[in-house]
């Protein structure tokens, strides 16, 4: 890999529960995202056939039945421009009918006023079509739109529209006449789509197979609207993995590791579709140790999701999250590595800019976060530091808006929420006071352990490990009393007459002990 170039890798794993996805940057963790492998949840991208629940004239808007237990939300303004068309495909559509020619007959037109009202549109008990652009979140169901699209790598489908959009970071006018005329040439009637990006300077055969596969997704649902008009589940966007891959994948992505087969097969087939000359990043992970592990994902887990956030040279970041509202309190630590105070404080803030940055994506953090900076006296940092963080929020794909810090230090972040928070616990029970917050006297430590040993010993156990703390451990080899010349660890050998082997264990805390068998298994679990 080039000097500078980030190095991006994806790292799958996959459990019987669930997958994980991580994205490391220069072996950093940057995002994580989970997807439950058992059952389905209400997912952005997800398209239903939902049933019209309540009517809310105040609000412009209904509540739908989509199968959750929290009704979704529609506004009158998410119901597009073509809701009509939609809305006579599933009238007119059932078993008997040729659904193409259905499809492909209805005239598109004339769009839904600007300003309408729902009432006129929809009535209690109407079969709609609609996709989740929002998850559920805390009491709030999701939040629908009636505009449904399908986002491959290179190209939007848009059912029931006629315009060919193309993204405007494509600057070529050359490039874009090509794309234009070659997408208009392969979508069928009442079919429209956004060029994206990524398909600048792709062939045609991969933006003809990319079309056809959604084109395919889309038509696949029309079966199960004409034979049940029930609320269902039409199609789900691919899995989590492949999501991200259409989202995240570029040139600069370095490794895709997977420890499943058949994910590995998955994936490596969605990227031979989107991006065949990547096929080969895509590699299955057979290590004996954790994926995560491996990949160092866990240890980062473990450190960055907790409420005080560690950083470079100790300073600290503390996150305070509740329903409304995120607080991020930046805090210099001990740190003091310049005589210039000011300088010091700018240079604690843009590390803490960083990592703030990193955390939002990580944790996908939404709605108002307030960061409460170390007060700064000078106002060209505070504007250095508003451009600094403007820069390095740039990669984040979630819409977000931050404002300029007030006199106060403080900075407002706006970041657009579609899912829920990721909160992992980073917290484990004591082993010793088990949650309690009190620990036996460490005066009878040695008859506690004692009372274990003689009990297991009569039960027949012969070769006993003990494991302790390095501090207990020279307690009980040493010896607690000046008046004795034998440690514990003798005088329970020669009582017990088994082989007792003491381990010292560093995670230990001060008085945890326990006893393994000689297969390695735990005694006193």
């Amino acid at each position: 890999m080039e000097s500078g170039q980030t190095e991006k890798n994806l790292i799958v794993d996959v459990t019987s529960t669930e997958v994980r996805i991580a994205l490391m940057e220069n072996h950093r963790l940057i995002e994580l995202n989970k997807e439950s492998s058992k059952g389905h949840s209400f997912s952005v991208g997800d398209v239903y056939l939902g049933k019209v629940k309540k009517i809310l004239p105040a609000l412009n808007a209904a509540f739908v039945d989509i199968g959750d237990k929290k009704e979704a939300f529609v506004h009158y303004l998410d119901l597009g421009l073509y809701f009509n068309a939609f809305d006579e495909f599933v009238r007119k559509s059932n078993p008997n009918t040729d659904l193409g020619r259905l499809y492909g007959g209805i005239k598109i037109g004339p769009i839904l006023e600007k300003e309408g009202r729902i009432e006129n549109v929809l009535k209690t008990g109407q079969m709609v079509i609609v996709q989740i652009v929002k998850e559920p979140i805390s009491t709030k169901g999701s939040r629908l739109t009636a505009e449904i699209s399908l986002a491959g790598r290179n190209i939007v489908l848009l059912p029931f529209a006629e315009k060919v959009s193309i993204s405007q970071k494509i600057s070529s006018k050359e490039e874009k006449r090509r794309l234009d005329t070659l997408v208009k040439s392969i979508l069928p009637k009442n079919y429209g789509a956004i060029i994206r990006t990524a398909a600048e300077g792709k062939n045609a055969a991969v933006l003809v197979a990319e079309a056809k596969s959604l084109i395919e997704k889309w038509e696949s649902s029309w079966k199960k609207i004409a034979k049940s008009k029930a609320t269902q589940l039409l199609f789900t966007e691919y899995s989590k993995t492949t999501t991200i891959l259409r989202d995240l994948l570029n040139d600069t992505f370095t490794n895709i590791y997977i420890n499943d087969e058949g994910i590995f097969e998955e994936t490596k087939k969605y990227i031979s579709l989107i991006s065949p000359d990547q096929e080969k990043i895509v590699k299955l992970y057979e290590g004996k140790e954790p994926i995560f592990d491996h990949f160092e994902v866990t240890r980062q887990i473990k450190s960055s999701f907790g409420k005080v956030v560690p950083m470079k040279q100790g300073a600290y970041l503390v996150i305070e999250s509740t329903e409304a509202l995120n607080v991020i309190d930046v805090n210099s630590g001990i740190r003091a590595k310049t005589t210039d105070q000011e300088e010091n404080t700018f240079e604690v803030n843009k590390i803490a800019a960083e990592e703030i940055a990193r955390q939002l994506r990580l944790r996908d953090m939404g709605g108002i976060v307030i960061v409460d900076f170390i007060d700064m006296e000078s106002g060209e940092h505070r504007n250095e530091l508003h451009k600094y963080m403007q820069g390095l929020m740039e990669d984040d794909r979630a819409k977000h808006n931050v404002l300029p810090l007030t006199k106060f230090g403080l900075m407002q972040i706006t970041r657009q929420r579609i899912r829920p928070a990721t909160e992992i616990n980073t917290t484990e029970v004591c082993p010793v006071c088990h949650g309690t917050g009190k620990i036996a006297s460490s005066l009878i430590i040695d008859e506690e352990i004692e009372r274990k040993l003689t009990y297991y010993v009569e039960k027949g156990h012969n070769a006993i490990t003990l494991k302790v703390s390095p501090i207990l451990g020279a307690y009980l080899t040493r010896g607690a009393s000046l008046l004795s010349d034998k440690s514990y660890l003798g005088k329970w050998k020669k009582k017990f007459k088994c082989r007792l082997t003491l381990t010292e264990v560093t995670d230990f805390s001060v008085l945890q002990n326990e006893l393994y068998d000689e297969k390695g298994d735990r005694l006193d679990a």
